[in-house]
């Protein structure tokens, strides 16, 4: 019998997402403000991101029309996994 509980160790930082990778959130790791600041951006778990561009440490991700630039800090708190 198969386990199909969820991996949580194949959940891995927004901020170490390569250009093109497409990710799916899965947590939101910095408090019930980040949070609330998050979702008002259409930022939740369960939304889909394309990463489209990395400027340093910061990124560009893309979900349905919005691009959002998001600061490397906040992009750490933000636990994904690829799709």
């Amino acid at each position: 019998m198969q386990n199909h509980q969820s991996d949580k160790n194949s959940f891995f930082p927004l901020a170490m997402s390569q250009e093109g990778d497409t990710v799916k959130i899965k947590s939101l790791n910095g408090g019930k403000n980040m949070e609330a600041r998050l979702t008002s951006m259409g930022l939740n778990v369960g939304s889909e991101l394309l990463v489209s561009q990395r400027q340093g440490n910061n990124l560009v991700v893309i979900r349905g029309e919005t691009r959002l630039a998001l600061g490397a800090g906040l992009a750490q708190k933000i636990l994904v996994e690829s799709i």
